[in-house]
């Protein structure tokens, strides 16, 4: 008996439409070769894109397909700059969803230029307050106030999702702040994380001042399990871990609310590479991997690790950024070919 979902599929702008094909195109191979799942792709409209057509990058409608779906795979967006622009697309699909956790993980993968061999962390992210979210107010010409906003109750449930995750690997949770400067907002973040180790006594808990942290994941990342930390502090140290294991081109991201999934790469929307099929697509392939742990299928989504594992392994097709000379799709394919039960 096979297992149906409806996956909404959000391109996106610049190299987002390139590098979702190429992850649609796995994600195809992966059920002519299981035979037990099946996927509907649902496609909408979301983006720099929309703007000028909807007055926002993510209409109305495409929030209503997003309900009647099982989860999202997005392609990058690009996010305007200009004071009272719509909110970047990934937020608002956050704030509509409530996807209080962004997991990005960071491994040393076969043949890609690594600091360390055996790096092999995650970065989980709280995903709905903090300066990230945005609340910004012009009290004055040339005077602005930005909120950090804190809770206990966001707090626990990363930390939660933490211990959880860590249970599965390492057994070990660093815990990332910033309380020695910002005492009330990261002293409620720490002391909701160190609330929640209290039922994890088999793991093991450390905690790391935000910027420490930034000079010990040069220095010695092997050391890391999972690093939960706040917004703002989790976006930045996530492409800093993408950079270890051999850029943006490898991170993927996963969004997760109690009832919904929205799966992207770390990367942006890089228009000056748009329509030249050159970019790494691996970073999206590895999203949509992350998609079907999500609805739980573990054979499914192992299929996809190993695909990507053995092409890299091969070194036979490698983008520009390996010092290759290979095409988006051609990495796809490569990868779609190797989809195998």
């Amino acid at each position: 008996m096979s297992k149906n979902f409806k996956i909404a599929v959000l391109p996106g702008d610049g190299i987002g439409p390139e590098v979702t094909e190429a992850a649609l195109k796995v994600l195809r191979a992966v059920q002519k070769a299981s035979k037990k799942v099946r996927l509907e792709f649902i496609q909408g409209e979301a983006g720099y894109n929309c703007i000028r057509k909807y007055g926002t990058n993510v209409p109305q409608k495409t929030l209503d397909m997003l309900k009647q779906t099982n989860a999202c795979l997005k392609g990058p967006m690009t996010t305007p700059e200009e004071a009272g622009a719509p909110p970047s697309a990934a937020v608002t699909i956050r704030k509509a969803f409530n996807l209080y956790a962004n997991i990005r993980p960071c491994k040393s993968l076969p043949r890609v230029p690594s600091i360390r061999s055996n790096i092999d962390l995650v970065v989980l992210r709280e995903n709905t307050e903090g300066l990230y979210f945005g609340r910004e107010f012009l009290l004055s010409p040339g005077k602005g106030v930005a909120l950090r906003v804190v809770t206990q109750q966001a707090s626990e449930k990363i930390a939660n999702l933490a211990f959880e995750l860590a249970m599965k690997r390492k057994k070990h949770v660093t815990c990332v702040h910033k309380r020695n400067v910002l005492r009330v907002t990261d002293g409620i973040f720490v002391d909701s994380v160190m609330k929640v180790a209290e039922k994890y006594p088999s793991v093991f808990v450390d905690e790391v001042h935000v910027d420490a942290m930034a000079m010990r994941l040069i220095k010695e990342p092997e050391k890391f399990d999972v690093i939960v930390t706040t917004n703002l502090f989790g976006d930045i140290l996530s492409d800093e871990a993408a950079q270890l294991v051999g850029g943006l081109g490898f991170a993927a991201g996963a969004n997760i609310g109690d009832s919904y999934g929205m799966f992207e790469p770390v990367h942006g929307s890089a228009p000056k590479y748009e329509g030249k099929n050159v970019v790494n697509p691996v970073a999206t392939i590895l999203s949509a991997k992350m998609m079907l742990e999500y609805l739980n299928l573990p054979e499914e989504a192992g299929l996809i690790e190993k695909a990507v594992a053995t092409v890299l392994e091969e070194g036979k097709v490698r983008t520009y950024d390996m010092d290759g000379a290979s095409a988006t799709q051609e990495m796809a394919d490569a990868i779609a070919a190797k989809i195998l039960i």
